[in-house]
């Protein structure tokens, strides 16, 4: 399997460098030349297998220089870390679905993709003889997942840039918590956008890049996306049917919908994909009208989605434009100099083919973190309460309606007390950050003064 960019503008390269490159040299996003094709007899037996032996089944078709003995390996070890058997275990409440996806270290479900992309880079940073410095933006749970993917790993120094003051305390407290030597963390004032912008002109400084070695952990690298495809196909092999489902996929950045995409294409029976947001709603504005215009981040409960500029997008308008590399390259340099896309009204019906949308306002999230308690038993999260109203809204009395719950309640705790009137009960893992030495560097969202300290850090 190679991998090329959307931009068009690199030679085809292997899994490991595509891996290694995180965002493409050209500026693009790394994509496989050809998605695998999954027939139906393989996916009867693949809806069978354990957590474990699906992802080597699936992730063997993307990573073909990596050989198998190792691959699994480096599966069984990212996944051993998980608390429950199951890893991404499906329950079924108030007639929907809801994939748990926060049993892994940090309690987010970017633990599924960053535990395995961690003990990715260590051993090929091995192999090679090489050192990284990873470098990476978070509105939240992207920065304490990395930082647990690679803390006291050889070879790696990780540097996370979160917005001041705009993650969840229980968030923040998991990265700045984690005092490790290789571990830098840096709280900049601004938004998550803020922070995205910086690694992009970072990684597009590609001498910098190359002299400092930088890495991708954000969802620009290929791996990421990977790794979340595997849930899908894991849930649909878990209803009592296996027939056609709605996934409801809270989203900010279009990663984890877009892993769903990926999975509809190599095969998975998916009706239809289910974008839920908060008020920061480019993306239902972009599948429901097809207004793609950047607008002000406002700070919600569901502070991972608090995003206008979702960088996933650029691997869906590829498929959208049919594989055009120069399409994508004028329309993102568009989008630089007015702040919006354009998009024609038979590229909007083939977006609502495959999408629909919901936006669900902060009194709607809390509204439905109570009544589905009160309902249910059971705790959502805000970003997670946003894909179930999505759900009960668009796909009412759906069969089969799985919505992927994002992370634990309890990094949450002051949108879900708002909610239902008391904090809800802390997991050992967050309860012992409770008073924790923290360190982190606080910074104007400058990309200079961020250049400069990685320099002195690395």
């Amino acid at each position: 399997m190679k991998y090329i960019s959307t931009r068009g503008k690199i030679a085809p390269v292997g899994f490991k460098d595509a891996v290694m490159m995180g965002l493409a040299t050209d500026g693009g996003l790394i994509l496989p030349e050809a998605i695998p094709q999954i027939d139906r007899g393989t996916l009867a037996a693949w809806s069978k297998l354990p957590y474990r032996e699906l992802a080597f089944n699936i992730i063997s078709l993307f990573a073909t220089d990596i050989p198998a003995a190792d691959l699994k390996a480096l599966i069984d070890r990212s996944y051993g870390s998980f608390e429950h058997q199951e890893t991404t275990p499906l329950v079924k409440k108030d007639g929907v679905y809801i994939l748990e996806l926060f049993h892994g270290p940090t309690l987010a479900f970017k633990d599924v993709a960053l535990q395995l992309l961690g003990n990715l880079f260590e051993y090929l940073l091995k192999e090679r003889g090489e050192k990284m410095n990873i470098l990476g933006a978070t509105s939240g749970d992207t920065g304490s997942a990395a930082i647990a993917g690679v803390r006291g790993k050889e070879n790696i120094n990780i540097f996370i840039l979160h917005p001041h003051l705009k993650t969840s305390p229980i968030q923040a407290l998991q990265m700045t918590s984690v005092l490790d030597e290789n571990v830098h963390n840096i709280a900049v004032e601004g938004t998550f956008d803020d922070c995205q912008n910086i690694v992009k002109t970072l990684f597009n400084d590609l001498q910098f890049k190359k002299e400092y070695a930088l890495g991708a952990v954000n969802s620009i690298n290929w791996a990421r996306v990977l790794a979340q495809v595997v849930y899908y196909f894991y849930a649909w092999g878990r209803l009592p049917e296996q027939k056609e489902v709605i996934f409801s996929v809270p989203t900010g950045n279009f990663g984890d919908i877009f892993a769903g995409y990926l999975a509809k294409r190599m095969g998975l029976p998916i009706e239809k994909l289910l974008l839920a947001t908060n008020e920061n709603n480019i993306l239902a504005r972009f599948v429901q009208k097809g207004d793609y215009s950047l607008g002000k981040v406002v700070q919600t409960v569901s502070p991972s989605m608090d995003i206008q500029l979702a960088s996933n997008l650029e691997r869906y308008l590829y498929y959208l434009w049919d594989e055009n590399p120069e399409k994508v390259s004028s329309a993102f340099a568009e989008l630089q100099s007015t702040g919006r896309i354009v998009f024609t009204q038979e590229q909007l019906q083939r977006v609502q083919a495959e999408f629909m949308s919901c936006t669900v306002d902060e009194a709607k999230t809390l509204q439905t973190i109570a009544s589905f308690n009160r309902e249910t038993g059971y705790l959502l999260d805000p970003h997670t309460a946003v894909g179930v109203r999505g759900a009960l809204e668009c796909a009412p009395g759906h069969p089969r309606v799985v919505c992927l719950a994002t992370a634990h309640p309890a990094k949450f705790g002051d949108a879900v007390e708002r909610a239902i009137g008391a904090p809800p009960p802390l997991p050992p893992a967050l309860a012992a950050l409770v008073g924790k030495e923290t360190r982190c560097e606080l910074m104007a969202p400058d990309h200079e003064k961020v250049k400069a300290f990685v320099k002195a850090k690395a």
